[in-house]
């Protein structure tokens, strides 16, 4: 059974902040995770940090890709169709496809750093509906079950078993409980390419003229003001007329106290910015469609990069947790996300890599069919291999004498 009755008993309370019980309706505003201020004096949030349209382009693009690949279970090495594997690449639930759930659950992972999916079971044990959780509803302590040490997951109406769960993170903290969200973590960072963004839209509002101080024979403190009010209309025509010229009175003088774009190096910054959220999420500066030092040759390197890295970090991650929440540690049913889906825009090197495996009998030409979405044909379930490739052991067996 899923849940654990005898907890709800007691109150659970946060392991980092014990004087914080988990069903306060700001529990996670007391632990920090929705507002943290940065070093630029820019507040950072996951609603703030989807703004910064390299992280808005990273979290789409791994997740989008981790979703789109097909979701496949194998007992063994034959591909299981019935049951789960026949649901689980199309809709985890009679409300959510699998592309969804998938976008949605590492959507999270990248920006609060955890994502859970509650496994709904029939009587007889078989996995029948998946169903996400959000993670500012969720908070996870330590129990133990028959004396071993266990996780429990709480939302604020029920308590899961962790086999229950499955529960992806980004990156953990020492007592495995606690987890690391790659936003909050590096807030500054993110803080700084709010800053930018936000003064670069501040300088064009003002025509990208900087902050400046009037001074003048000014006879009284309201003859000041009145005198900076007349500036600022008058750069803001100028700005909006785009004319460069402005006249002051004799006596008047403008001095500049900021700095311009130029001078502060904004293009230069937004650049270090790009780089620096690349690294947070292990992706080329490419994907994030920076491709001030791309060329054709290294471009095609960095994708390489990415399915070896990044892609293959993420799918391995799941696959496991996936096997052994769905299935146990002792079941030979496993699910396999299907990279080979990735050239399926790349005609020309999928029809090559069929080829080969078809002409060294590693495919037959119905499974390759069968990848490429088309019908079987009645000769084609036998393995091929071309004639001229033949053991060196039969070289010249032909001529040897007969008695």
């Amino acid at each position: 059974m899923g849940v654990f009755d005898v907890f709800k008993k007691t109150e659970v309370r946060s392991i980092e902040n014990p004087n914080v019980p988990v069903s306060a309706d700001n529990f996670f505003s007391l632990m920090g995770w929705t507002n943290s201020q940065s070093a630029s004096g820019q507040i950072v949030n996951i609603e703030t940090a989807m703004g910064v349209p390299a992280i808005w382009s990273a979290v789409n693009f791994i997740a989008g890709t981790l979703a789109s690949l097909p979701l496949e279970v194998y007992q063994g090495r034959d591909k299981v169709t019935a049951g789960i594997g026949g649901w689980l690449d199309r809709a985890v639930n009679p409300e959510l496809s699998s592309f969804n759930w998938r976008k949605y659950t590492y959507e999270q992972t990248l920006t609060t750093g955890r994502s859970a999916t509650l496994i709904l079971r029939n009587n007889a044990g078989e996995v029948t509906n998946l169903v996400p959780i959000d993670p500012a509803e969720m908070t996870v302590q330590e129990t133990t079950v028959d004396g071993y040490p266990s996780r429990i997951y709480r939302t604020k109406s029920a308590i899961y078993a962790a086999t229950d769960i499955i529960d992806l993170t980004f990156m953990q903290k020492n007592n495995q409980i606690d987890i690391r969200s790659p936003i909050m973590t590096n807030k500054d960072v993110i803080g700084l390419a709010l800053a930018a963004s936000r003064y670069g839209s501040k300088a064009f509002q003002s025509g990208g003229i900087p902050p400046a101080v009037l001074s003048g024979p000014f006879n009284s403190g309201a003859a000041a003001k009145r005198a900076s009010e007349d500036v600022a209309n008058a750069t803001a025509q100028l700005a909006r007329e785009g004319r460069p010229v402005m006249a002051l009175p004799a006596g008047h003088e403008l001095k500049s106290i900021g700095f311009s774009p130029e001078q502060m190096q904004l293009l230069d910054l937004q650049q270090f910015c790009i780089e620096q959220i690349a690294r947070i999420y292990s992706l080329p500066p490419v994907f994030l469609q920076d491709l001030s030092k791309g060329t054709y040759s290294n471009v095609e390197q960095q994708d390489l990069n990415f399915v070896k890295h990044t892609l293959r970090r993420w799918i391995e991650q799941s696959e496991q947790e996936m096997n052994l929440k769905l299935f146990g540690r002792l079941s030979d049913l496993s699910v396999r996300f299907n990279v080979d889906s990735l050239l399926r825009g790349d005609l020309k090197t999928r029809m090559e890599a069929h080829a080969t495996a078809i002409q060294n009998g590693i495919k037959t030409p119905n499974e390759a069919r069968e990848t490429e979405g088309m019908e079987s044909k009645l000769a084609g379930d036998d393995l091929m291999i071309q004639g001229a490739t033949v053991p060196i052991s039969s070289q010249g067996a032909g001529d040897a004498p007969t008695e």
